[in-house]
């Protein structure tokens, strides 16, 4: 069945598939991309939240396929306490880590995809290879990582603890990542087009 067009002022019909910009000047709907800010802005927003009593927790990654292990650690992360700020590197840091062909969609649109989950306060896109000079600028209470890390072992560990801050281990077992489904879905797609 065949969605029937809403008509603009007028009675002209609009295309049945809606530009996100035409989405959003027609229709009142709730702009989670209004969470996607940048450094300045963030900085604003975490003096902001400070002052009306907040903790900030910092969470990051890729975040380049959402999968049930980022809900959980981003969750996870949330129930810390406070405000849940995630981090996502930008384009160029996802092929330096994971490699060519990577990342799977822009950093626009994996920040939108974060922004729109529950848990998540802000989100911010970084260039660096890590998280460290953004920890010096908003000076998160916690900074959450996945359990593919210990507290011993997060490289930002020393920045953090250096004004008092401290690190957290949240998340389930690292048992779900996008490098592992890729291979799966590249295994399963090549016997597919065979059988």
């Amino acid at each position: 069945m065949r969605r029937r067009s809403p008509t603009r002022t007028g009675g002209e019909p609009q295309p049945a598939v809606l530009t996100r910009t035409r989405y959003h000047q027609n229709f009142t709907v709730k702009d989670d991309t209004l969470k996607i800010l940048s450094r300045e802005v963030l900085r604003e927003r975490v003096t902001e939240w400070r002052r009306a009593g907040e903790q900030i927790v910092l969470a990051n990654g890729c975040f380049d396929l959402l999968h049930v292990g980022h809900v959980r650690y981003l969750r996870e992360a949330k129930a810390l306490g406070g405000k849940l700020v995630v981090a996502i590197n930008a384009d160029d840091s996802v092929r330096q880590t994971k490699g060519d062909g990577r990342p799977l969609m822009p950093a626009e649109e994996r920040a939108e995809i974060i922004a729109s989950l529950a848990d998540v306060d802000a989100v911010v896109i970084f260039g660096e290879p890590d998280v460290r000079a953004l920890i010096r600028e908003i000076r998160p209470d916690v900074q959450a990582k996945g359990t593919d890390y210990t507290r011993e072992n997060v490289p930002e560990r020393d920045e953090v603890l250096a004004y008092g801050g401290r690190v957290e281990i949240v998340g389930d077992p690292k048992d779900h990542s996008t490098s592992d489904f890729l291979v799966r879905l590249k295994s399963w797609s090549g016997g597919r087009s065979q059988g």
